[in-house]
């Protein structure tokens, strides 16, 4: 099948990588513009254009896919079928209705939970148990098309937002290929989505940064799982200064010391009181001007008294 492919981050990189090992011809990729990145403010470009270039696949970056341009570029590549997967940018309907089969978007959640730019994030952050990557027809509102396929995985306790991603990325390809068959054969679904349990992803932000330790332990715990690495939670309850946590553990262990006490310091970490009593271990900080590093190593420069 000749196959339109649009897609930014990693997450979408394994969809790619799947379309071409099984043989489709990819006709060309939208990704986004390349973005100045880190100190030197470098341009860099996005995974997919760098993964696109090694296979020898026509990279096409448009700013805007709204005034005619992108829509050109579309009908010129001729596509069966547009597969989207974290492109970050809302197809107009001249596009989405263009492919002999349709457009398809490979979206990391059961929808209809978790419409949005974020749903990985957000899931661990809601302490979820279970999301997974559900491939949909495209609507021009924003994952609200009707379902094809899905497929399901758990999300372990300790797991971090990273971890979650890379997995549900994978699964996306494999899930991709099976799609693309069944449109090709004419057998593939379509359910929609039920409105009345749709939820929301917003983008993320520093503002979703600062920990409220009046909060029990598990959600303190499931707010640093997912948000590491960006925008990461903070603190400022060590030695009075802001310091991020990258990584803690539940320890099973109660206090009756006030919410935000740190109750005790180690080789395992900085163990703190939260609001349910509970008491939640940072293991993993980075404090202002320094680097990231285990919280056994940044108390021997930093010693905390235990009042």
């Amino acid at each position: 099948m000749n196959i339109l492919f649009m897609g930014t981050p990693d997450f979408a990189v394994p969809s790619l990588e799947a379309l071409i090992t099984a043989g489709h011809s990819i006709c060309g990729v939208f990704t986004q513009p390349d973005k100045p990145k880190n100190r030197g403010m470098k341009l860099q470009s996005p995974p997919v254009k760098e993964t696109a270039i090694l296979h020898n696949i026509p990279v096409f970056q448009p700013i805007n896919v709204k005034n005619g341009e992108a829509f050109d570029i579309v009908q010129e590549l001729n596509p069966d079928l547009i597969v989207v997967a974290a492109y970050g940018r809302i197809l107009p309907n001249d596009i989405l209705e263009y492919p002999q089969y349709g457009c398809i978007n490979v979206h990391s959640s059961l929808l209809p939970k978790y419409r949005g730019s974020a749903p990985i994030h957000w899931a661990v952050i809601n302490g979820e148990t279970e999301t997974g990557v559900t491939i949909m027809h495209m609507a021009e509102e924003l994952d609200a098309g009707d379902i094809i396929d899905t497929v399901k995985t758990t999300i372990e306790p300790n797991e971090s937002v990273e971890i979650v991603y890379t997995r549900l990325a994978n699964l996306g390809g494999e899930l991709l290929i099976q799609t693309v068959a069944n449109l090709a054969e004419g057998h593939a679904t379509r359910t929609p989505q039920n409105h009345a349990d749709i939820t929301y992803a917003p983008m993320l932000s520093r503002s979703l940064s600062p920990i409220d330790w009046s909060k029990s332990a598990l959600d303190i715990h499931n707010q640093i799982r997912g948000l590491t690495p960006w925008p990461a939670t903070s603190t400022d309850i060590l030695n009075g200064e802001m310091v991020k946590v990258y990584t803690a553990v539940m320890t099973g262990e109660t206090d009756t010391k006030s919410a935000g006490t740190i109750c005790a310091t180690g080789k395992q970490g900085i163990d703190i009181v939260c609001g349910d009593g509970a008491v939640l271990r940072l293991t993993e900080i980075q404090a202002q001007g320094s680097r990231r590093m285990a919280a056994a190593d940044y108390l021997r420069g930093h010693p905390i008294q235990i009042l």
